[in-house]
């Protein structure tokens, strides 16, 4: 035998079929136990209730179901205390417990695989930590919109220039470009709890790919464990994973507009700006510049996206050609859902810190509006209604205004009337109070509009309607 082809022993699960073990490179890479072992608590949980199932049914006695079940609350202790021993030989999570299984109870364990294959064992257990995954996140991201809410409501009267193609656009309230991303965690909030939704139905039972010739109850599995009901589809059943695609899209798009966020935290601590601090517990300094503190958790945050959206293109392209039912191929769904989760979660985590710590500068902020003529859309509005000009010209007089302006150095407050009046005569000294910064804030009233008292209404608003609802 060659030296690079394991014992017949390794192949021991299958049965008679194989009269030789895997090559060295099939084992490596065909073992999934590596990472698909962190699903142990939910391939145990399952397997307790099938073994459960099997012995209410009479397919199994109910001696031998009481056995395995309490052998695979041996295992969970052994795993929890790190006494268990992982084994690559027998590839995923599910040989191992079932291996160790076998060594605790003996004869009983090789009853557990009755009415069942790894393929719907697989796709349960994903299902069922992908559930409480996406509950834990569920609850970040809850913790997310609520900093945005409450920094929001401490700066509805704050102004600040708003942008469009990164030019000073008009005056916004913080308080209001605050709760632009508390949307956007909205939807993706919604998106989160469709994907869990249409997850919850229950595959075990499904079998290989044709369902089981023995009188299994799967509407009695899926109760037990919590799902809405059976998957309808035997074959559709192990070969879907529109769940955890779902759930990818998701994290792809929640890593989008955390992306943005944290672009705008990065141009706002910048020295060309100084819009916010960000406070030590999120920078750090420089190996040779002193002076340095760096964005980097902000940083970071903005890069993330790319490893969350490469993880579901990854299982995109893995999807896309596969005839029904199960394929091998499908095991590459595990490691870039788990690296999504993982990555999603931490940045929803850091996003919250960095909103709870972050301090608005002010008077930077109201500088910076008169240096862009932020109320220049204000002055045509107010040619418009006093003085009855279509609003074409009025555009016309306020970008004359504006040139004088840029030419002289001044803003549009800064202009004498006498200067004004010689571009347009009917200009009076109202114009003034016409073009404050507070002015044009508090005469932007109407509904989803940044006047202070809309934006402390939307923060209420926004409070019902993510934080005092049911989940759902």
């Amino acid at each position: 035998m060659c030296s690079n082809i394991a014992t017949k022993a390794s192949n021991k699960m299958w049965g008679g079929r194989f009269e030789q073990g895997p090559a060295e490179t099939m084992e490596e890479i065909n073992a999934s136990i590596d990472f698909d072992k962190r699903l142990y608590k939910q391939d145990i949980l399952a397997s307790q209730v099938h073994a459960q199932m099997l012995g209410r049914q009479g397919i199994i006695t109910e001696a031998d179901a009481k056995t395995i079940v309490s052998g695979l609350d041996t295992i969970r202790a052994e795993i929890d205390a790190g006494t268990f021993e992982f084994k690559r030989s027998l590839e995923d999570i599910h040989m191992n417990v079932e291996a160790r299984l076998s060594e605790l109870i003996g004869a009983p364990a090789g009853r557990l695989h009755t009415a069942r294959s790894r393929n719907d064992q697989s796709v349960t257990d994903v299902k069922l930590w992908l559930r409480d995954k996406i509950d834990e996140i569920d609850g970040q991201l809850l913790a997310l919109i609520d900093a945005l809410i409450t920094k929001a409501e401490a700066n509805a009267d704050t102004p600040m220039p708003g942008f469009t193609h990164l030019q000073v656009a008009q005056p916004v309230s913080f308080g209001h470009h605050l709760l632009a991303y508390v949307e956007m965690m909205g939807r993706d909030l919604d998106r989160l709890r469709d994907t869990r939704k249409r997850l919850n139905e229950c595959p075990l039972g499904a079998a290989a790919l044709a369902g089981s010739p023995y009188p299994i109850d799967r509407h009695w599995t899926s109760e037990q464990l919590q799902f809405d009901r059976p998957t309808e589809n035997s074959m559709d059943s192990v070969s879907a994973r529109d769940h955890v695609t779902e759930f990818l899209f998701f994290a792809a798009m929640n890593a989008v507009h955390l992306s943005r966020l944290a672009e705008e935290l990065v141009n706002w601590n910048s020295d060309g700006f100084k819009f916010v601090n960000l406070t030590d517990a999120f920078t750090s300094g420089s190996s040779i510049m002193p002076q340095k503190k760096n964005p980097d958790a902000a940083e970071l945050l903005r890069a993330k996206p790319g490893r969350i959206i490469g993880s579901l293109n990854a299982l995109l392209v893995v999807m896309k050609g596969l005839p029904l039912s199960f394929m091998k191929d499908m095991q590459e769904d595990k490691e870039p859902l788990f690296d999504a989760a993982d990555n999603i979660s931490l940045c929803i985590r850091v996003a919250s810190r960095l909103i709870d710590d972050l301090e608005p500068y002010k008077d930077n902020m109201l500088a910076f509006l008169d240096r862009g003529f932020a109320t220049a859309t204000d002055l045509a509005d107010w040619l418009v209604v006093a003085l009855d000009i279509p609003f074409r010209e009025a555009h016309h007089i306020t970008g004359e205004l504006v040139a004088l302006g840029v030419k002289s150095g001044r803003s549009l407050s800064e202009i004498p009337l006498e200067e004004m009046q010689a571009v347009e005569p009917k200009i009076s000294d109202e114009v003034f109070a016409a073009i404050s910064n507070e002015t044009s804030l508090a005469a932007r009233k109407c509904f989803g509009g940044t006047a202070p008292e809309n934006v402390k209404a939307a923060c209420i608003r926004a409070r019902e309607r993510f934080l005092t609802t049911s989940k759902g």
